[in-house]
């Protein structure tokens, strides 16, 4: 499993056309090969955390280089973002608990 953890903060007056956007990348990375999940969190600072897992390297990969994804990630930049960090790792051991 691959893990990428996305933090941001969005600009103000921004969040229905951000959410909009995000709608439909969620639908497209549902679709993709490898696909395992995705969260989101939201402080009360309005701070975003994003959590998307896919089975491999290359399953992330193909969804980071996939065009309509390349074109939002640009038009955040340019548009959405205040700023963000991005982080894309294995877990190095995982455990689970369910009552």
């Amino acid at each position: 499993m691959v893990i990428a953890v996305f933090r941001s903060t969005l600009r103000p007056g921004i969040e229905e056309e951000f959410i909009a956007l995000g709608d439909r990348m969620l639908e497209i990375a549902e679709k993709m090969p490898g696909f395992i999940s995705y969260k989101v969190y939201k402080t009360a600072e309005g701070e975003r955390c994003s959590v998307i897992e896919f089975e491999t390297r290359e399953h992330i990969a193909a969804w980071r280089d996939l065009p309509e994804h390349v074109a939002a990630q640009q038009r955040g930049r340019e548009r959405y973002y205040e700023k963000y960090s991005l982080f894309v790792s294995e877990p190095e051991r995982e455990s689970h608990f369910q009552l």
